[in-house]
Protein backbone atom coordinates (compact mmCIF):
# COMPACT_ATOMS: atom_id res chain seq x y z
CA UNK A 1 0.00 0.00 0.00
CA UNK A 2 2.78 2.31 1.00
CA UNK A 3 4.76 1.83 -2.59
CA UNK A 4 1.15 2.20 -4.29
CA UNK A 5 0.64 5.62 -2.50
CA UNK A 6 4.19 6.86 -3.49
CA UNK A 7 3.53 5.92 -7.18
CA UNK A 8 0.69 8.40 -6.67
CA UNK A 9 2.10 11.16 -5.20
CA UNK A 10 5.00 10.62 -7.90
CA UNK A 11 2.78 11.94 -10.39
CA UNK A 12 1.28 15.29 -8.32
CA UNK A 13 -1.44 13.42 -6.98
CA UNK A 14 -3.20 14.03 -3.49
CA UNK A 15 -4.45 10.95 -1.91
CA UNK A 16 -7.09 11.33 -0.10
CA UNK A 17 -8.05 7.81 0.91
CA UNK A 18 -6.35 4.65 0.17
CA UNK A 19 -7.93 1.02 0.78
CA UNK A 20 -6.61 -2.37 0.30
CA UNK A 21 -9.37 -4.75 -1.18
CA UNK A 22 -9.72 -8.42 -1.40
CA UNK A 23 -10.01 -10.14 -4.53
CA UNK A 24 -11.25 -13.96 -3.59
CA UNK A 25 -12.61 -13.83 -7.79
CA UNK A 26 -11.66 -12.09 -10.70
CA UNK A 27 -14.25 -10.26 -12.05
CA UNK A 28 -13.34 -10.13 -16.09
CA UNK A 29 -15.63 -6.48 -16.42
CA UNK A 30 -14.67 -4.53 -13.73
CA UNK A 31 -12.14 -6.72 -11.41
CA UNK A 32 -13.66 -6.29 -8.60
CA UNK A 33 -17.02 -7.50 -7.22
CA UNK A 34 -20.65 -5.12 -7.86
CA UNK A 35 -20.29 -4.77 -3.72
CA UNK A 36 -16.69 -3.62 -3.43
CA UNK A 37 -17.22 -1.07 -7.26
CA UNK A 38 -20.69 0.10 -5.27
CA UNK A 39 -19.07 0.64 -1.94
CA UNK A 40 -15.47 2.38 -3.69
CA UNK A 41 -18.06 4.31 -5.55
CA UNK A 42 -19.58 6.02 -2.43
CA UNK A 43 -15.89 7.01 -1.21
CA UNK A 44 -14.93 8.59 -4.84
CA UNK A 45 -17.99 10.24 -5.20
CA UNK A 46 -17.00 12.50 -2.13
CA UNK A 47 -19.69 13.94 0.43
CA UNK A 48 -20.04 18.01 -0.25
CA UNK A 49 -21.83 18.18 3.26
CA UNK A 50 -18.43 17.50 5.06
CA UNK A 51 -16.37 19.35 2.57
CA UNK A 52 -15.17 16.19 0.38
CA UNK A 53 -14.71 16.91 -3.00
CA UNK A 54 -15.03 13.93 -5.61
CA UNK A 55 -11.83 12.44 -6.56
CA UNK A 56 -11.07 13.41 -9.84
CA UNK A 57 -8.27 10.04 -10.61
CA UNK A 58 -8.84 6.66 -9.11
CA UNK A 59 -5.48 4.31 -8.79
CA UNK A 60 -5.88 1.05 -8.83
CA UNK A 61 -2.53 -0.96 -8.04
CA UNK A 62 -2.93 -3.93 -10.38
CA UNK A 63 -3.36 -4.60 -14.34
CA UNK A 64 -6.47 -3.95 -15.73
CA UNK A 65 -7.77 -5.02 -18.92
CA UNK A 66 -9.17 -1.96 -21.27
CA UNK A 67 -12.78 -3.34 -20.64
CA UNK A 68 -12.62 -3.37 -16.78
CA UNK A 69 -11.01 0.40 -16.92
CA UNK A 70 -13.96 1.44 -19.04
CA UNK A 71 -15.96 -0.30 -16.96
CA UNK A 72 -14.81 1.76 -13.86
CA UNK A 73 -14.79 4.45 -15.10
CA UNK A 74 -18.11 4.05 -16.04
CA UNK A 75 -19.02 3.27 -12.92
CA UNK A 76 -17.33 5.99 -10.95
CA UNK A 77 -17.46 8.65 -13.03
CA UNK A 78 -13.63 9.77 -12.66
CA UNK A 79 -10.50 8.75 -14.76
CA UNK A 80 -9.05 5.33 -13.88
CA UNK A 81 -5.49 4.54 -13.92
CA UNK A 82 -3.78 1.18 -13.12
CA UNK A 83 -0.26 -0.02 -12.50
CA UNK A 84 1.15 0.57 -15.28
CA UNK A 85 -0.09 3.58 -16.71
CA UNK A 86 0.99 5.38 -13.43
CA UNK A 87 4.37 4.04 -14.18
CA UNK A 88 4.24 5.06 -17.46
CA UNK A 89 3.47 8.30 -15.94
CA UNK A 90 6.10 8.72 -14.14
CA UNK A 91 9.04 7.67 -16.70
CA UNK A 92 7.15 10.31 -18.96
CA UNK A 93 7.65 12.84 -16.38
CA UNK A 94 11.33 12.12 -15.68
CA UNK A 95 12.92 10.82 -18.91
CA UNK A 96 15.76 13.59 -19.78
CA UNK A 97 17.48 12.26 -22.70
CA UNK A 98 16.36 11.81 -26.04
CA UNK A 99 16.80 8.06 -25.85
CA UNK A 100 15.02 8.10 -22.38
CA UNK A 101 12.09 9.80 -23.88
CA UNK A 102 11.72 7.05 -26.99
CA UNK A 103 11.43 4.25 -24.75
CA UNK A 104 9.07 5.77 -22.64
CA UNK A 105 7.17 6.62 -25.90
CA UNK A 106 7.13 3.46 -26.99
CA UNK A 107 6.17 1.34 -23.86
CA UNK A 108 3.63 4.12 -23.88
CA UNK A 109 2.06 3.51 -27.14
CA UNK A 110 2.18 -0.42 -26.96
CA UNK A 111 0.11 0.46 -23.94
CA UNK A 112 -2.20 2.57 -25.43
CA UNK A 113 -2.79 0.51 -28.72
CA UNK A 114 -5.02 -1.83 -26.66
CA UNK A 115 -6.91 1.02 -24.90
CA UNK A 116 -7.81 2.95 -27.89
CA UNK A 117 -11.58 2.01 -28.13
CA UNK A 118 -12.33 4.13 -24.53
CA UNK A 119 -11.13 7.13 -26.69
CA UNK A 120 -14.03 7.09 -29.13
CA UNK A 121 -16.86 6.16 -27.26
CA UNK A 122 -18.47 9.42 -27.67
CA UNK A 123 -18.80 8.90 -31.42
CA UNK A 124 -21.83 6.44 -33.07
CA UNK A 125 -20.85 2.46 -33.08
CA UNK A 126 -23.61 1.62 -35.71
CA UNK A 127 -23.78 -0.89 -38.41
CA UNK A 128 -23.16 0.01 -41.93
CA UNK A 129 -25.45 -0.24 -44.80
CA UNK A 130 -23.19 -3.21 -46.39
CA UNK A 131 -23.77 -5.15 -42.48
CA UNK A 132 -20.07 -5.31 -42.09
CA UNK A 133 -18.60 -1.76 -42.13
CA UNK A 134 -18.11 -0.37 -38.30
CA UNK A 135 -19.59 2.94 -37.88
CA UNK A 136 -17.49 6.32 -37.44
CA UNK A 137 -15.90 4.96 -33.69
CA UNK A 138 -15.10 1.36 -35.66
CA UNK A 139 -13.29 3.83 -38.58
CA UNK A 140 -11.68 5.74 -36.06
CA UNK A 141 -10.45 3.36 -34.20
CA UNK A 142 -8.71 1.87 -36.81
CA UNK A 143 -7.27 4.24 -38.48
CA UNK A 144 -5.28 5.27 -34.50
CA UNK A 145 -4.39 1.89 -34.60
CA UNK A 146 -2.60 2.27 -37.61
CA UNK A 147 -1.55 5.30 -37.00
CA UNK A 148 0.09 4.03 -33.66
CA UNK A 149 1.53 1.21 -35.46
CA UNK A 150 3.51 3.32 -37.91
CA UNK A 151 4.85 5.07 -35.07
CA UNK A 152 5.62 2.05 -32.87
CA UNK A 153 8.35 0.76 -35.94
CA UNK A 154 9.78 4.19 -36.09
CA UNK A 155 10.51 4.19 -32.91
CA UNK A 156 11.87 0.74 -32.66
CA UNK A 157 13.85 1.61 -35.67
CA UNK A 158 15.44 4.22 -33.87
CA UNK A 159 16.32 2.20 -30.42
CA UNK A 160 17.65 -0.25 -32.89
CA UNK A 161 20.34 2.60 -33.66
CA UNK A 162 20.83 3.30 -30.18
CA UNK A 163 21.65 -0.21 -29.48
CA UNK A 164 24.40 -0.29 -32.28
CA UNK A 165 25.50 3.13 -30.44
CA UNK A 166 25.66 1.76 -27.66
CA UNK A 167 27.54 -1.14 -28.68
CA UNK A 168 30.30 1.35 -30.38
CA UNK A 169 30.66 2.71 -26.80
CA UNK A 170 31.32 -0.49 -25.49
CA UNK A 171 33.39 -1.64 -27.81
CA UNK A 172 35.71 2.54 -27.40
CA UNK A 173 35.33 1.50 -23.61
CA UNK A 174 36.46 -2.01 -23.94
CA UNK A 175 39.87 -0.78 -26.02
CA UNK A 176 40.69 1.97 -23.34
CA UNK A 177 39.88 -0.30 -21.74
CA UNK A 178 38.22 0.49 -17.95
CA UNK A 179 36.25 -2.26 -16.34
CA UNK A 180 32.63 -1.62 -15.84
CA UNK A 181 30.53 -1.60 -12.31
CA UNK A 182 27.28 -1.56 -12.73
CA UNK A 183 24.86 -0.43 -9.65
CA UNK A 184 21.16 -2.09 -9.77
CA UNK A 185 18.53 -2.36 -6.92
CA UNK A 186 14.79 -1.40 -6.36
CA UNK A 187 13.55 1.88 -7.11
CA UNK A 188 13.93 4.54 -4.28
CA UNK A 189 16.93 2.23 -2.59
CA UNK A 190 19.71 4.73 -2.54
CA UNK A 191 21.45 4.11 -6.04
CA UNK A 192 22.41 7.33 -6.60
CA UNK A 193 23.39 8.66 -3.76
CA UNK A 194 25.83 5.57 -3.51
CA UNK A 195 26.57 6.92 -6.73
CA UNK A 196 27.65 10.56 -5.59
CA UNK A 197 28.78 9.35 -2.08
CA UNK A 198 31.77 7.30 -4.52
CA UNK A 199 32.08 9.38 -7.67
CA UNK A 200 31.38 13.06 -6.38
CA UNK A 201 29.55 12.82 -8.82
CA UNK A 202 26.26 15.44 -8.34
CA UNK A 203 23.37 13.39 -9.66
CA UNK A 204 20.24 14.31 -8.65
CA UNK A 205 18.99 12.75 -5.83
CA UNK A 206 15.28 12.67 -4.14
CA UNK A 207 13.58 10.81 -2.06
CA UNK A 208 10.83 8.97 -4.44
CA UNK A 209 10.08 6.14 -6.67
CA UNK A 210 12.22 6.50 -10.05
CA UNK A 211 14.10 9.67 -9.32
CA UNK A 212 16.69 8.30 -11.72
CA UNK A 213 15.50 7.63 -15.36
CA UNK A 214 18.47 8.43 -17.83
CA UNK A 215 21.98 5.95 -16.68
CA UNK A 216 24.88 8.19 -15.90
CA UNK A 217 28.23 6.90 -15.83
CA UNK A 218 31.81 8.49 -13.81
CA UNK A 219 35.34 7.45 -13.28
CA UNK A 220 35.38 5.51 -10.10
CA UNK A 221 38.84 5.39 -8.45
CA UNK A 222 39.83 2.13 -6.75
CA UNK A 223 42.23 1.69 -4.00
CA UNK A 224 44.76 0.07 -6.51
CA UNK A 225 44.86 3.07 -8.27
CA UNK A 226 43.17 1.39 -10.89
CA UNK A 227 40.24 3.77 -12.82
CA UNK A 228 36.64 1.66 -13.37
CA UNK A 229 33.33 3.54 -15.03
CA UNK A 230 30.54 3.19 -12.80
CA UNK A 231 27.06 3.50 -13.52
CA UNK A 232 23.78 4.66 -12.17
CA UNK A 233 20.85 2.39 -13.82
CA UNK A 234 16.89 2.79 -13.42
CA UNK A 235 15.30 1.54 -10.57
CA UNK A 236 13.17 -1.99 -10.56
CA UNK A 237 10.00 -2.25 -9.33
CA UNK A 238 8.04 -5.13 -8.60
CA UNK A 239 5.40 -5.97 -11.77
CA UNK A 240 7.56 -3.87 -13.60
CA UNK A 241 5.06 -3.84 -17.01
CA UNK A 242 6.58 -5.65 -19.72
CA UNK A 243 6.27 -2.91 -22.19
CA UNK A 244 8.96 -0.77 -19.99
CA UNK A 245 11.40 -3.77 -19.48
CA UNK A 246 10.90 -4.16 -23.89
CA UNK A 247 11.76 -0.57 -24.10
CA UNK A 248 14.27 0.05 -22.04
CA UNK A 249 16.47 -2.91 -23.16
CA UNK A 250 19.07 -1.04 -24.36
CA UNK A 251 19.59 0.95 -21.35
CA UNK A 252 19.60 -2.22 -19.14
CA UNK A 253 22.28 -3.67 -21.64
CA UNK A 254 24.75 -1.98 -19.90
CA UNK A 255 23.75 -3.64 -16.99
CA UNK A 256 24.40 -7.43 -18.65
CA UNK A 257 27.81 -5.88 -20.04
CA UNK A 258 29.25 -4.99 -16.70
CA UNK A 259 32.26 -6.70 -15.01
CA UNK A 260 31.05 -6.57 -11.49
CA UNK A 261 26.51 -5.92 -10.61
CA UNK A 262 26.27 -4.25 -7.54
CA UNK A 263 22.87 -4.84 -6.25
CA UNK A 264 22.05 -1.73 -3.88
CA UNK A 265 19.31 -3.16 -1.15
CA UNK A 266 17.44 -0.63 1.44
CA UNK A 267 18.23 -2.73 4.73
CA UNK A 268 16.07 -0.82 6.71
CA UNK A 269 13.27 -2.13 5.04
CA UNK A 270 11.21 -4.76 6.66
CA UNK A 271 9.85 -6.30 2.70
CA UNK A 272 13.90 -5.61 1.46
CA UNK A 273 13.97 -9.72 1.05
CA UNK A 274 10.78 -9.47 -1.48
CA UNK A 275 12.65 -6.44 -3.41
CA UNK A 276 15.57 -8.78 -3.67
CA UNK A 277 13.47 -11.57 -5.44
CA UNK A 278 11.59 -8.83 -7.43
CA UNK A 279 14.90 -7.61 -8.69
CA UNK A 280 16.77 -11.44 -9.34
CA UNK A 281 13.54 -11.46 -11.42
CA UNK A 282 14.18 -9.19 -13.70
CA UNK A 283 17.76 -9.60 -13.99
CA UNK A 284 16.43 -12.92 -14.96
CA UNK A 285 14.80 -11.09 -17.76
CA UNK A 286 18.18 -9.62 -19.06
CA UNK A 287 20.17 -12.90 -19.14
CA UNK A 288 21.56 -12.47 -15.66
CA UNK A 289 19.79 -15.28 -14.25
CA UNK A 290 23.04 -17.83 -14.12
CA UNK A 291 26.40 -16.78 -12.94
CA UNK A 292 25.14 -14.00 -10.20
CA UNK A 293 27.41 -15.24 -8.04
CA UNK A 294 30.50 -14.52 -10.20
CA UNK A 295 30.80 -10.89 -10.14
CA UNK A 296 28.28 -9.92 -8.41
CA UNK A 297 28.34 -7.67 -5.00
CA UNK A 298 25.33 -7.00 -2.97
CA UNK A 299 25.13 -3.94 -0.94
CA UNK A 300 22.47 -3.58 2.32
CA UNK A 301 22.06 0.27 2.14
CA UNK A 302 20.71 2.72 4.71
CA UNK A 303 21.97 1.26 7.61
CA UNK A 304 21.67 4.37 9.30
CA UNK A 305 18.33 3.88 9.82
CA UNK A 306 18.08 0.68 11.55
CA UNK A 307 18.06 0.33 15.27
CA UNK A 308 22.33 -1.51 16.59
CA UNK A 309 20.54 -4.42 17.36
CA UNK A 310 18.98 -5.61 13.36
CA UNK A 311 22.63 -4.30 12.32
CA UNK A 312 24.67 -6.49 14.42
CA UNK A 313 22.62 -9.09 13.24
CA UNK A 314 22.67 -8.30 9.80
CA UNK A 315 26.74 -8.19 9.79
CA UNK A 316 26.55 -11.70 11.54
CA UNK A 317 24.61 -13.14 9.07
CA UNK A 318 27.05 -11.45 6.23
CA UNK A 319 29.78 -13.60 6.07
CA UNK A 320 27.35 -16.68 5.78
CA UNK A 321 25.80 -15.33 2.21
CA UNK A 322 26.40 -16.71 -1.25
CA UNK A 323 27.65 -13.26 -2.90
CA UNK A 324 29.98 -10.50 -0.88
CA UNK A 325 27.93 -8.19 0.99
CA UNK A 326 28.34 -5.18 1.93
CA UNK A 327 26.66 -3.10 4.84
CA UNK A 328 27.12 0.98 4.54
CA UNK A 329 24.96 4.00 4.20
CA UNK A 330 25.28 6.39 1.55
CA UNK A 331 24.56 9.20 3.66
CA UNK A 332 27.18 9.11 5.92
CA UNK A 333 29.95 7.13 4.13
CA UNK A 334 29.93 4.67 6.35
CA UNK A 335 31.00 0.87 4.50
CA UNK A 336 31.55 2.91 1.68
CA UNK A 337 35.44 2.09 1.74
CA UNK A 338 34.95 -1.90 2.12
CA UNK A 339 32.49 -1.45 -0.97
CA UNK A 340 35.68 -0.23 -3.14
CA UNK A 341 38.37 -2.66 -1.80
CA UNK A 342 36.01 -5.20 -2.32
CA UNK A 343 35.34 -3.99 -5.99
CA UNK A 344 38.79 -3.50 -6.70
CA UNK A 345 39.36 -7.42 -5.38
CA UNK A 346 37.21 -8.43 -7.89
CA UNK A 347 38.35 -6.70 -10.72
CA UNK A 348 41.89 -7.66 -9.51
CA UNK A 349 41.02 -11.23 -9.62
CA UNK A 350 39.89 -11.24 -13.07
CA UNK A 351 43.12 -9.74 -14.02
CA UNK A 352 46.84 -11.70 -15.12
CA UNK A 353 50.03 -11.43 -13.80
CA UNK A 354 52.75 -11.25 -16.57
CA UNK A 355 56.40 -10.98 -16.01
CA UNK A 356 57.96 -8.45 -18.31
CA UNK A 357 61.02 -7.31 -18.86
CA UNK A 358 61.71 -3.75 -20.69
CA UNK A 359 65.07 -2.61 -22.12
CA UNK A 360 66.87 0.31 -19.63
CA UNK A 361 65.74 3.02 -22.71
CA UNK A 362 62.25 1.77 -23.15
CA UNK A 363 60.48 3.79 -21.29
CA UNK A 364 57.24 4.47 -23.35
CA UNK A 365 56.31 0.73 -22.76
CA UNK A 366 57.38 1.51 -19.10
CA UNK A 367 54.62 4.39 -18.89
CA UNK A 368 52.49 2.50 -20.75
CA UNK A 369 52.61 -0.75 -18.40
CA UNK A 370 52.45 2.16 -15.82
CA UNK A 371 49.28 3.23 -17.14
CA UNK A 372 47.36 0.62 -18.01
CA UNK A 373 47.76 -1.99 -15.11
CA UNK A 374 48.89 -2.75 -11.80
CA UNK A 375 53.28 -2.85 -11.43
CA UNK A 376 53.13 -5.54 -8.60
CA UNK A 377 57.08 -6.11 -8.62
CA UNK A 378 59.99 -3.84 -10.20
CA UNK A 379 63.43 -4.77 -10.37
CA UNK A 380 65.82 -2.37 -11.77
CA UNK A 381 68.60 -3.70 -13.67
CA UNK A 382 72.20 -2.12 -15.71
CA UNK A 383 70.45 -3.31 -19.08
CA UNK A 384 66.76 -4.31 -18.40
CA UNK A 385 63.70 -3.44 -15.94
CA UNK A 386 62.02 -6.86 -14.92
CA UNK A 387 58.65 -6.30 -13.69
CA UNK A 388 55.24 -8.13 -12.14
CA UNK A 389 52.36 -6.39 -14.06
CA UNK A 390 48.32 -7.10 -13.39
CA UNK A 391 47.00 -6.38 -16.63
CA UNK A 392 43.07 -7.13 -17.76
CA UNK A 393 42.66 -9.66 -20.83
CA UNK A 394 42.41 -6.74 -23.33
CA UNK A 395 45.22 -4.74 -22.32
CA UNK A 396 47.79 -7.86 -21.88
CA UNK A 397 46.68 -8.03 -25.94
CA UNK A 398 47.25 -4.97 -26.67
CA UNK A 399 51.17 -4.74 -24.73
CA UNK A 400 51.45 -8.21 -26.62
CA UNK A 401 50.53 -6.53 -30.06
CA UNK A 402 52.85 -3.35 -28.79
CA UNK A 403 55.97 -5.88 -27.95
CA UNK A 404 55.41 -7.57 -31.64
CA UNK A 405 55.34 -4.21 -33.61
CA UNK A 406 58.48 -3.07 -31.48
CA UNK A 407 60.48 -6.36 -32.21
CA UNK A 408 59.87 -5.75 -36.08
Amino acid sequence: MAEAVGLAKAIGLDVVHADVVSVPAVRPSTLFGAGTVERLGGVIEGDPDNGRAPAVVTVVDAALTPVQQRNLEKAWNCKVVDRTGVILEIFGERARTAEGRLQVELAALVYQRSRLVRSWTHLERQRGGHGFMGGPGEAQIETDRRLIGERITRLRRDLANVKRTRGLHRQARQRVPYPVVALVGYTNAGKSSLFNRLTDAGVAVRDQLFATLDPTMRALGLPSGRTAILSDTVGFISDLPHELVEAFHATLEEVTEADIVVHVRDASRPDSEEQKKDILAVLGELGLDEGLEDGFVEVLNKIDLMPIEERETLARQAPRRNTPTILLSAATGEGCDRLLATLDDGLGAAMQVLEVSLAVDDGASLAWLYDHGEVVERKDGDEAVRLKVRLGTANAARFARRREQRAR
